[in-house]
């Protein structure tokens, strides 16, 4: 992934309505949800919500398929997994107790790794 990409990436994300769209879509993976319930839950007018899904289309952060009459956007997550391995590939620096404990909390991400 190229800076130029990156920077792009984290400028379609620094909106709050944007932010919180993909928020949204993660939560609602794999499934992901239609255009219009996702401008209902962010109390978003519609075609203020589409222009909002077309600039995280174009970042890479969202994709979107036609289901008869709707258009079903879900969150791109090798997108993101691309865009933290960007920002953290130099981290270790061969020194792998620098980057433990940002893997660690990533790991808390996967339901599995939940403590019960």
């Amino acid at each position: 992934m190229e800076t130029t990409a990156v920077i792009a990436s984290f400028a379609a994300l620094s909106q709050q309505t944007r932010l919180e769209a993909f928020r949204l879509l993660v939560r609602h993976e794999p499934e992901g949800l239609p255009a219009g319930e996702i401008a209902r839950q962010l109390s978003v007018p519609h075609n203020t919500m589409s222009a909002h899904l077309s600039v995280l289309a174009r970042a890479g952060w969202v994709v979107s398929r036609r289901q008869s009459r709707s258009i079903i956007y879900r969150a791109d997550l090798s997108h993101m997994k691309e865009t933290i391995q960007f920002l953290v590939r130099d981290c270790c620096a061969g020194r792998p107790e620098v980057c433990e404990p940002l893997m660690d909390a990533l790991g808390q991400c996967h339901p599995e790794s939940k403590e019960t």
